[in-house]
Formats: structure tokens, C-alpha cells, sequence
């Protein structure tokens, strides 16, 4: 993903088992446990955030040790107060408390059996596995990891994009893939202890934990995602047989005519999004009919500028501008004198209203709408700032990023004419490419987002053996995505760890869903802000009753069910996918007319 918020809470935190404990265990005891829990995880997050703001902006071996220093005294505190709160299972509880004592054992992502040799065990084949990754790199022959010849993951994704000779593509994506083979005998070991330690809190297994904490019993969660996906297949279908057709145009019989498309000729080392091949697929004669970068340069925005520029976005909505203290501290430029991380990111330092980004920005349309997008996590921070500590997060954790895309939605040529950008709107027929572009890299998304997690909750469920685990990665990729490897891939190899999300056991599903939502949202705050146009040109600049209906539900942030927050903003309880249908309405009758005579699917 090209964006992410710094959320120092307990989503990577590791739980270590529940032991007995001595005391009455009541709704009074755990009020005042709640409440000193609350205050002491605030404490030590925020010392946490401020460590690794430093280490972020300032990289150097004592920085990072600071940080280190600061997490493990955090991820101790989350261990204590997680067991503790597992000792009120079965208690009944006033639903506020309840809720707080499912989000501290829910808001976990590996659960570590109690056996303390066990424990460190499984610490460490996570951080192991983990280091493996960020060490993966392409060498020639015979030389070391060290070399200056061997090139890591940025320099290799940007071949992936930009090259469009196959067999550099194949070169380059064998070897990426071949990084992750020696992974396979830990993550093996790996998901048995992590299912042991969720056994031990009562899951059937890992993924039934993670399935979880979406409020709603798992396997009702599990039908939620296959319904989902059925909303939005045929649209994904007509995508599909369009880049099949135009990509066998430029590679000839190295793409096949029927079946899926080979990995490594879709501009992206996972196959997760196709809008670096936008240009072997753009229609004839497309363009925006503007270049928001020559734009920008031209006014001479600088990158205070163009945060000021995104910034007047939320207040058009009725939000307050951001404090003071945003501006004074926040990163908007690389600095000269020193290493810092660029990747962008916005941070809630505080966790009241020290909201700060960093970014390395540049005066282009990318970073237009990065900053829009980054802005957009800022704002929710704020709204739920006066929620207990527990329920200062988003409502599930595929809300934040959706919230961020979807004023990103709204940089329309519209929002572009009211800026001053442009004289009046660009002529609808610059839409298609817009939409193809959007389409390769929203719509394309979908079934990568899906399957990553479906494969793991196939391991931990014991569904998938490890003789297994490279099949049915491969049969999950053909299955969801029409996509197939870009040469033989046996059981010696471990393609799924080739994904830092497997060796880093972040969960994916969130990213499925906030691409769903991102659409339903931009839906209903078009509607309340009276836009009647083609949903792909409506934006919400300057509609306060978008902006009142948005707030509303920024400010419950983690307090309610998921559902009821959905509902505050959409009028609706249900994820509902038919948002994408209606976005991308003009877009699936243009690509059915290519498609005519083309064998559909796989």
C-alpha cells in the first residue's frame, strides 16, 4: 500500500496466556481496572510514538535502540493487561466494558503459548522471519549480499514497472520469489505455535481469532467476504479479459488466449494492482485533458503549500483546522542532513491532537492526492480523541485507510475547477482512461486482498498441509485472480512468504475491506452532498452536510460495533460492494464492448 498511519496500539502486540489470578472478578473490579489499564497504555504508547517519531526523522543506531527500549516496555505492559483482561471472561459486564475487554484481547495479531520457552520461541521465529524478509535482494551469480550488484525490493519493483522486456521480467520475478524458500520450515513451526497460543484463549485456531474481531461470529465473517466478492466478480471478470486480451497484443503467445495471465507480466512483483501496465492497455487517444503536476509547478506550490492546499479540503466540510502544532512539527521535506524514512504516514503522536505527518513530498499529482489521503487519518485521530483510550481507533481496522481513499475520490476535475486549477471541467470523454487507470489499480486489488488471508486460514486451520502450502497459494492466486506463476513452482518453493505480510504476520483482510468501503462511503457523502452527476465525478468539497454526516462518525471511533458506525455515515448496516459497481458503471459497458468475441474468465 503507498500510505499507512502509525498505530501504536495492540495490533502487533504478542499475547502470552492466561493464568489464574485472586480477587473478585466483577463489573466494579473491572471498571477500576479499565481505568487504570487505560491510563497506563496511554502512558506508554505515547512514549512509544514520540521514540519512534524520533527514529523516523533522525535514523541513527541510538535512535532506534530508543525505540526498541520503548516498544518492549509497551509490548510488556499490553501482555500484563491482556491477561488480566482474559480473566473476566465470563463475567457479565455493561456492554461499554465488555467491549473494552474484547479489544484488548482482539486488537492482537499473534497469540505466543504461555510456556515461556515456547514463548521466546515463537518471538523469535517471528522476528526471524521477518529480518529474512527485509534482507531479500537480487544478486548475480556468485555474489555476496553485500555486493553493490545485487538490488533490493524498491529497485526490483521498479523494474516490474517499467520494464517490458519478459525475460528481465521473469529474471527478476523468479528471483524475488526464490528468497522466500528457505522461510517455508519456520513458517511451519511458526503456525503451530501461534494456533497453540490461540488455542490457549480459546480460538479454534489463529484465523479464527482474526475472523474474530469484526463483530460478528468468524465463519459469519468468512460468508461476508466470499458475498462481497460476488458482488464485484463480474466487473473484476471484464477487467480481466481486457488486460489478458491487450497484454497478449504486446507479448504475443507468452500470454494465453483462454485461462489466467502469468504473474510477472502485470507490472507488480505480487500481481496485487495493474496500473504500471496502464500504458500497454490505455485506450486510443486517452488522457485527462489536464496534467495536475504541470499545474502545480506552474503556481509554484511548495509542500507546506500543498498540505495547506489539503487542509482547506476538510474545513470546506466544516472540520477545524489542524492545531498549530501540526505545522511546527510535522515532516514535509527530506532533509539535508540526515536519513529519515519518506515513506508517508500520519501520526496522532499524542493520541489527543499532536497530529503530524511525514512525507517526502514532491510537487506532483501523486503526492496531491497522497496528502489528501494522509490527511483524511489526521482528521478521524482528532474526531475520536474525547473516546476512552480503548476506542480511540477506527470502527474495524479497514476504516482508516477507507476514510483516507475516499477523500482522495474526491479530487475530481470538479474539485479542480473550484481550486482554480481548471476553467471548467474536462470533457467526459477523458473518463475512460481515468477510470481504466483507477480500475487497474482499485478494482484490480480485490482478489489479491482476499486470497492472501484465505491462504493462511486454510494453514492454521489445518485445511492446508505443508506439503501443500505452495499449491495452494497458486491455486488461490488462479482461483481469485486469473493469475498464474511465471514459471514451475513446486512444494521446494514458498511463494507466500515472498509477501511481507506472511513473514510479518500483518493480516490482510483489512485492506479488502477498505477498498470496499472506501466506494460505499464516497457513495452516501455524494448523495448527502447533492451530487447527481456519474458517482466517478462527484466530490464533496465544501458540502458541510457530507462534512456533518463524516464527523458523525469519525467521532465514535472504536466505541460501537462496526455496523452501527457504517450506518451513522451510509444510512446502511451491511458492507455493500454495488458502491464499485456504480463507480465504475461507465467503465463496464466500455470494456464489454472490447470484450466482444473474448473468451471470459479462467
Amino acid at each position: 500500500m503507498r500510505s499507512c498511519i502509525l498505530v501504536l496500539s495492540l495490533l502487533a502486540t504478542l499475547l502470552t496466556g492466561c493464568g489464574g489470578g485472586v480477587g473478585k472478578r466483577d463489573a466494579a473490579s473491572a471498571a477500576r481496572f479499565l481505568d487504570d489499564a487505560e491510563a497506563r497504555m496511554l502512558a506508554a504508547v505515547n512514549e512509544a510514538g514520540r521514540a519512534a517519531w524520533v527514529s523516523s526523522t533522525y535514523i541513527t543506531q541510538d535512535t532506534e535502540a530508543i525505540t526498541a527500549q520503548a516498544n518492549e516496555r509497551q509490548i510488556a505492559l499490553a501482555v500484563e493487561l491482556a491477561k488480566e483482561a482474559a480473566r473476566y471472561d465470563g463475567v457479565s459486564l455493561p456492554p461499554d466494558q465488555a467491549r473494552k475487554m474484547k479489544l484488548l484481547k482482539l486488537s492482537l495479531s499473534l497469540a505466543a503459548p504461555a510456556d515461556p520457552k515456547l514463548r521466546e520461541e515463537t518471538t523469535r521465529i517471528a522476528a526471524a522471519m521477518e529480518g529474512a524478509y527485509g534482507k531479500f535482494k537480487i544478486c548475480p551469480e556468485g555474489a555476496a549480499p553485500s555486493s553493490e550488484k545485487c538490488i533490493a525490493e524498491s529497485q526490483i519493483s521498479r523494474i516490474m514497472a517499467e520494464s517490458r522486456d519478459p525475460k528481465e521480467l521473469l529474471r527478476v520475478w523468479t528471483g524475488w520469489h526464490n528468497n522466500a524458500t528457505p522461510m517455508k520450515k519456520e513458517y511451519v513451526r511458526f503456525a503451530a505455535l501461534a494456533n497453540q497460543g490461540a488455542r490457549e484463549l480459546g480460538f479454534a485456531d489463529s484465523g479464527a481469532m482474526w475472523r474474530s474481531k469484526y463483530d460478528m461470529p468468524p465463519d459469519e465473517f468468512a460468508r461476508e467476504l466470499d458475498r462481497l466478492w460476488g458482488q464485484v466478480k463480474p466487473l473484476y471478470d471484464s477487467l480481466h479479459t481486457y488486460t489478458r486480451k491487450r497484454l497478449r497484443a504486446r507479448y504475443g503467445d507468452a500470454v494465453p488466449a483462454t485461462g489466467p495471465i502469468p504473474a510477472h507480466l502485470l507490472g507488480n512483483l505480487w500481481s496485487q494492482s495493474w496500473d504500471n501496465v496502464y500504458p500497454l492497455l490505455a485506450p486510443s487517444g486517452a488522457g485527462l485533458g489536464y496534467d495536475l503536476t504541470a499545474i502545480l509547478k506552474s503556481r509554484q506550490y511548495d509542500a507546506p503549500g500543498m498540505v495547506r492546499a489539503g487542509e482547506r479540503f476538510f474545513t470546506s466540510l466544516g472540520f477545524e483546522k489542524l492545531p498549530q502544532t501540526f505545522w511546527e512539527r510535522s515532516m514535509f521535506v527530506k532533509p539535508r542532513d540526515r536519513e529519515v524514512v519518506c515513506h508517508a504516514s500520519a501520526w496522532d503522536v499524542d493520541n489527543v491532537d499532536d497530529l503530524r505527518i511525514k512525507m517526502c513530498i514532491q510537487i506532483n499529482a501523486e503526492d496531491f492526492s497522497v496528502i489528501h489521503h494522509e490527511l483524511g487519518h489526521n482528521f478521524y485521530q482528532r474526531a475520536y480523541n474525547q473516546q476512552p483510550f480503548l476506542f480511540r481507533d477506527s470502527a474495524n481496522d479497514g476504516f482508516h485507510e477507507a476514510i483516507g481513499d475516499t477523500i482522495a475520490l474526491s479530487i475530481t476535475p470538479e474539485y479542480l475547477v473550484k481550486l482554480g486549477f481548471l476553467a471548467k471541467p474536462t470533457d467526459a470523454s477523458a473518463d475512460t482512461g481515468l477510470l481504466l487507470h483507477r480500475a487497474l489499480e482499485k478494482v484490480a486489488f480485490l482478489p489479491f486482498g482476499l486470497l492472501v488471508d484465505q491462504w493462511r486460514w486454510k494453514v492454521f486451520s489445518g485445511e492446508v498441509k505443508p506439503e501443500n502450502y505452495n499449491a495452494a497459494w497458486w491455486e488461490l492466486k488462479r482461483k481469485y485472480q486469473g493469475v498464474a506463476p511465471a514459471a514451475a513452482r513446486g512444494e521446494e518453493f514458498f511463494d507466500p512468504g515472498a509477501k511481507y505480510h506472511v513473514p510479518g504476520n500483518v493480516p490482510y483482510t483489512r485492506y479488502f475491506l477498505a477498498h470496499i468501503l472506501q466506494f460505499q462511503f464516497h457513495r452516501a457523502l455524494a448523495k448527502a452532498a447533492g451530487c447527481t452527476g456519474p458517482l466517478h465525478r462527484c466530490s464533496i468539497y465544501e458540502s458541510k452536510e457530507a462534512g456533518r454526516k463524516l464527523e458523525q462518525m469519525l467521532a465514535m471511533g472504536a466505541s460501537k460495533p462496526w455496523p452501527e458506525a457504517l450506518k451513522a455515515m451510509t444510512g446502511e448496516d451491511k458492507l455493500d460492494a454495488t458502491a464499485i459497481l456504480d463507480y465504475f458503471a461507465p467503465l463496464k459497458q466500455w470494456l464489454d464492448e472490447q470484450n466482444k468475441g473474448e473468451p471470459v474468465g479462467w
